[in-house]
């Protein structure tokens, strides 16, 4: 098991569930892992530490740098890495001659370092300019999104990637406020949402609006099913895939691949014959229901707190 210092909230970002992880990886000595989304590498040294193994990792915030050259230094036969998205899996381990891996990891959504850091724009409380571009090279920011698409295409981004149920009026909302003066900073942004809501909220108001956003201007869900496709055909027979998400589009989407790919069928009758048989299963979920952080973590950890887990070995 992982010692205290996983927790250890001067951490940049603190793995979820690292231990769960872990131990449905199973990492073992000689075998090759990719971590999709490296981060402050904490899943990467995690693994590394457990075993004489090697680790490939990708991320496409070039921000990261520092936690790499971190990992390439205590691990430097053991630790690879390249600027990718984590779709891009198999283009990546071919460059180092990589065809097949023992083990997948993905810690799917924002790090906890993109929101801490004010610059980045993804913060309710930013005064920086509205940005969420988890790769800084991309053209696309929240900031042309917000100040330049339609009312209409506000509203259907807000709704279908935040389950937003006042997108109509706050899509409403923006385009009036943004025809007096241009909508520029996170915080005003999410003043304009919260003042179509009246009272105490547990969650900010603002939560979902900027959720959709986000998923918008990095495609986070076309990516993520992309990226399950994509690391299936490289995980080796026997090989085992570790996925944690942080909202329930992100998890329908794993959870629904794992089962299709596993022959797992919800509501199918045991007392029926089989009216849609499965001809190629190729996994075995290795957990039927998502696993949750326990309550420690969550009071260690508050971002934990909506994480599921859901693991699948290649049959």
């Amino acid at each position: 098991m992982i010692n205290e210092l996983a927790f250890n909230p001067n951490q940049p970002h603190i793995p979820v569930m690292l231990n769960e992880v872990l131990s449905f990886l199973k990492p073992q000595a000689n075998e090759i892992y990719f971590d999709g989304t490296f981060g402050a590498g904490g899943y990467s040294s995690a693994i590394l530490q457990s075993c004489n193994c090697q680790v490939y990792a990708v991320d496409q915030d070039h921000t990261v740098d520092k936690f790499v050259k971190k990992l390439q230094e205590n691990f430097p036969k053991n630790f690879h890495f390249a600027y990718a998205k984590f779709s891009q899996v198999k283009e990546v381990l071919r460059s180092f001659a990589v065809e097949q891996v023992d083990g997948v990891v993905l810690d799917i959504g924002v790090s906890s370092m993109q929101f801490d850091e004010k610059i980045r724009g993804f913060s309710f409380d930013s005064h920086d300019k509205l940005d969420m571009r988890m790769n800084q090279n991309q053209e696309l920011s929240a900031f042309e999104v917000v100040n330049n698409f339609s009312e209409e295409q506000l509203s259907e981004i807000i709704y279908k990637f935040g389950d937003e149920p006042k997108a109509k009026k706050i899509a409403r909302k923006i385009t009036t406020q943004r025809c007096k003066q241009t909508i520029t900073s996170c915080c005003e942004l999410a003043d304009i949402v919260r003042s179509l809501y009246v009272g105490y909220y547990k969650t900010d108001p603002a939560t979902r609006t900027f959720q959709a956003l986000r998923i918008y201007v990095n495609n986070e869900l076309e990516e993520l099913s992309q990226a399950l496709k994509n690391s299936l055909e490289i995980l080796k027979s026997g090989g085992r895939m570790v996925v944690v998400t942080f909202h329930s589009l992100e998890d329908k989407i794993v959870k629904d691949f794992f089962r299709e790919k596993s022959g797992y069928f919800k509501g199918q009758s045991r007392y029926l014959p089989d009216l849609n048989p499965v001809l190629n299963i190729e996994l075995k979920l290795l957990n039927k229901s998502a696993i949750e952080p326990s309550d420690l973590e969550v009071k260690r950890n508050p971002r934990s707190r909506c994480a599921k887990l859901r693991s699948v070995v290649k049959l």
